[in-house]
């Protein structure tokens, strides 16, 4: 979830983590965020510090208390230390000044995304495929890939889950955003794509009544 009163800003940066295939809400001030933070187990939240409605260190206090805690990437225009140290003693995970580069944040939501649940390495391998998610690139046996953004991350979120079948639901909820609509069969139209593009032998098992797993 992107949390920030800067409508312009936060579709922005929406769309960037959009486009390295992130799922993603947006809330334009801190009641809306507690709001949603209450129905949807988010794994990261960026959380611009000075915000309307219910200010962004009493969000970031309850994103963290809640369990499971989300991770929480800071915002703020004011870089000095004591600022830093004072929104990493709220219990935020990291940290980022305004202005800051596009770049910089990926590269931030997906280092503090790493430490939710359950550790994930940089890069994902399984046999001869391999998926790296910072670079947005998919091989298998050396051969580049040709995945489409949700491709690439329905295949990323199967792997760092590939010791158990998700279901439907799950890729719906942690690939897709809001916007999706849980009667579509988006979902199995995706997986289909991503087998025939991924060849034989076949890497994807459909489980019954359970979902997929590589």
């Amino acid at each position: 979830m992107v949390v920030e009163d800067q409508r312009d800003l936060a579709d922005s940066v929406a769309r960037v983590l959009r486009r390295e295939g992130m799922a993603v809400d947006v809330a334009y001030d801190g009641g809306g965020a507690l709001e949603r933070a209450a129905v949807v187990d988010y794994d990261v939240v960026v959380l611009d510090r000075d915000l309307p409605v219910v200010h962004g260190d009493q969000v970031c206090r309850a994103l963290v208390a809640a369990e499971p805690p989300a991770r929480v990437l800071m915002l703020t225009a004011s870089g000095t230390v004591a600022e830093r140290v004072e929104g990493l003693g709220l219990g935020a995970d990291d940290y980022l000044p305004k202005p800051f580069a596009y770049a910089e944040l990926v590269a931030r939501v997906r280092a503090v995304g790493r430490r939710t649940r359950r550790a994930t390495p940089p890069v994902l391998v399984h046999g001869e495929l391999r998926v790296d998610p910072a670079q947005r690139t998919a091989t298998r046996a050396g051969a580049r890939l040709p995945l489409s953004p949700k491709e690439l991350a329905v295949l990323e979120y199967l792997l760092a889950n590939r010791d158990r079948a998700v279901s439907a639901e799950e890729l719906l909820d942690r690939v897709w955003d809001e916007a999706a609509d849980p009667f579509t069969t988006t979902v199995k139209a995706t997986i289909n794509r991503l087998r025939a593009k991924l060849g034989d032998p076949p890497l994807i098992e459909t489980v019954p009544r359970a979902g997929y797993r590589i």
